[in-house]
């Protein structure tokens, strides 16, 4: 295990009820550097996670060394989670994070199998690798390496810039393995983003990111996921977006409607009602089919983005997942977590993107 500032951590007691199916718990601490953050740490049997057969994802395997996000999304997919720790949705989710100390191990031994296939393997495709525990526990440069030195494939989507630590790295890992980089912004205002993403970097930091990548010579798309109803969607908001990640460089961008999955659903909507009670009773109707906005909503949104993304001279979505062939639908709810491939390259060329 490595952290830092580890002479002012405080290990603290929890209930045991409350973390009742966390298997392999070693000690739950607090640090002055993460105010109101508590980590649970433990030790993991496994870290390759088989996405389910039944699944509509363009991969087959992922990595979460976390569980739980500070980063705070009020619209969060992946809050429900955190029940199945018997920890809430809201407030647990933001400041109770599990913490995988001996990912890199695993994964390094997990990877060193016969059996293993060396299959794409996705990371930041549920909570976020690259948040502010990171900078804590370093756990993805070990992981990097782990899944470079075995020959296997990987791509990362995050909102931390902390990924830029590990840039030189990324591009040792690119001569080896097919990588794909994708970053997530959907929100270029910096008053709404911090309302409705408290946690993040500022957008301001996530652009220059997004070119700081493309200025090593490695492929990045733009996750502008999730568009707001009537607080992102207009074509103000839509024209703004995707001339600024135009700007920043951006290979590509994939974009579409909010989910209101459950455990996110209820947290969002407080958070609207807070925020902006005249927008209730239009998300009521609009999500009342369930998790996603109306048909009609998102076939008239996808119309704008296109529009939008190709006058910013954007011709593709944000494909950065291996399996995901050429041509694949993005923008219309088939496949939202797609971006740039970079294949391996010798030292000193770029790398071709597909």
């Amino acid at each position: 295990m490595r952290w830092v500032g580890q002479s002012t951590t405080t290990t603290v007691p929890v209930p045991q009820e409350a973390l009742l199916p966390l298997s392999g718990l070693v000690r739950t601490v607090r640090t002055p550097e993460f105010a109101g953050i508590t980590f649970h740490e433990v030790l993991a049997k496994s870290v390759l996670n088989k996405v389910p057969a039944t699944s509509s994802m363009p991969f087959h395997w992922t990595i979460n060394p976390y569980r739980g996000c500070s980063h705070a999304c009020v619209y969060c997919f992946a809050r429900k989670t955190h029940s199945y720790l018997n920890l809430d949705t809201g407030l647990d989710f933001d400041s109770q994070l599990v913490v995988k100390t001996n990912a890199a191990e695993v994964v390094r031994r997990e990877v060193s199998r016969r059996s293993w296939r060396r299959e794409h393997v996705a990371m930041g495709t549920n909570t976020d690798p690259y948040q502010r525990a990171e900078g804590r526990y370093r756990l993805m440069p070990d992981i990097i390496t782990a899944l470079a030195d075995s020959g296997t494939p990987f791509s990362i989507l995050t909102k931390g810039t902390l990924l830029a630590r590990d840039i030189p790295l990324l591009k040792q890992a690119a001569s080896s393995v097919e990588i794909g980089m994708g970053i997530s912004l959907a929100i270029i205002d910096p008053a709404l983003a911090h309302a409705v993403e408290p946690g993040t970097p500022t957008p301001k930091a996530r652009l220059e990111l997004v070119s700081r990548l493309r200025d090593a010579g490695l492929p990045c798309g733009v996750l502008a996921m999730p568009i707001l109803p009537w607080l992102t969607d207009s074509d103000e908001a839509l024209d703004a977006l995707f001339g600024a990640l135009a700007a920043a460089g951006a290979s590509g961008v994939s974009a579409g409607a909010l989910h209101l999955r459950p455990g996110a659903r209820e947290w969002y909507m407080d958070w609207l009602a807070a925020n902006h009670p005249q927008l209730v009773g239009r998300y009521q109707r609009l999500y009342r089919g369930g998790s996603y906005a109306s048909k009609e909503y998102r076939t008239w949104l996808s119309g704008r983005i296109r529009y939008h993304r190709a006058r910013h001279g954007f011709t593709s979505g944000a494909q950065f997942f291996r399996e995901l062939q050429p041509g694949t639908p993005d923008d219309d709810g088939a496949s939202p977590l797609t971006a740039p491939v970079s294949r391996p390259h010798t030292a000193g060329s770029e790398p071709t993107l597909f």
